[in-house]
């Protein structure tokens, strides 16, 4: 009894001192965040999926029409099966980071929407397809500690919707993850993180799933397993995300509460002893 009373009076000086140590949370869209003595808010931002050219190429060669997957925005050029550049620009939902005292580094975002790739009969007398079908790829998760990116598949010929598939890994980062939330509020309480990722390796069971959503045949899915092959594999992920941060001022206790807990603990460990006897 006499340790359990040890241990209560340290952890209730861990509390009054504040403790630092690791914490890990998220903050999702339009939500405010309470972090030790700060608030994080305001999360807005985006992350743009681009089509590597190596991806655009094997598109152009099956005739494979590419749509943007709401809220996400499409940016294409040029026509089904001569595109020259493609990307989808979806919003950021949601920012996970975790920190010591004021240093904050981001393990993960997530965002919604994403693009539809369409194989239609063009595709089958293009000789890269069995039949007709497609594939969405949305709603895309980021780990930043594993260099993974999640999303939902969802797709024809048998693929249904399925959740948190590991869709690629990106070999590259470029763009800082991490900040100092003093130093955001000394700058003037918001701040925004760039970042790029490269170079995306598509996995063996995301790839499997698009072979099958889009009915490709031999050539189609040599094709798309070679877009690994290329300088940027499937592409790159750019985002640029913004929060709010400001300092809350703790509550000054009363003077009376620390005799108080003095004599809580006081009582606790004289009923110890007592019970001990």
């Amino acid at each position: 009894m006499k340790f359990k009373f040890k241990s209560l009076v340290i952890a209730s000086a861990f509390m009054a001192a504040g403790g630092a140590h690791a914490v890990t949370a998220t903050i999702n869209q339009g939500e405010s965040l309470a972090y030790g003595d700060y608030t994080i808010s305001g999360l807005t931002g985006s992350g743009t999926l681009t089509f590597s050219q190596d991806l655009l190429d094997t598109l152009n060669l099956g005739v494979v029409g590419v749509t943007g997957v709401a809220p996400a925005t499409p940016t294409i050029t040029g026509p089904v099966g001569g595109y020259t550049a493609a990307s989808a620009a979806a919003p950021v939902l949601s920012l996970t980071g975790t920190g010591t005292g004021a240093d904050i580094t981001i393990i993960g975002v997530g965002t919604e929407g994403g693009a539809t790739q369409t194989v239609t009969l063009d595709s089958v007398d293009a000789g890269v397809a069995n039949g007709t079908g497609f594939v969405t790829i949305k709603d895309l998760r980021v780990d930043l500690v594993n260099q993974d990116v999640y999303a939902t598949i969802v797709g024809d010929n048998g693929v249904g919707t399925q959740e948190n598939v590991k869709v690629w890994r990106y070999q590259e980062i470029l763009g800082d993850t991490t900040f100092n939330l003093d130093a955001i509020i000394a700058a003037g309480g918001t701040y925004t993180a760039n970042t790029t990722l490269r170079n995306l390796q598509i996995y063996s069971g995301a790839y499997n799933l698009l072979v099958q959503g889009t009915n490709l045949n031999g050539l189609g899915a040599d094709a798309l397993a070679g877009v690994n092959n290329g300088a940027i594999g499937y592409g790159t992920i750019t985002s640029s995300i913004t929060v709010s941060v400001s300092k809350v001022t703790p509550a000054v206790p009363e003077p009376g509460t620390y005799a108080l807990m003095g004599v809580g603990l006081a009582a606790i460990g004289f009923a110890a002893r007592r019970k001990a006897r």
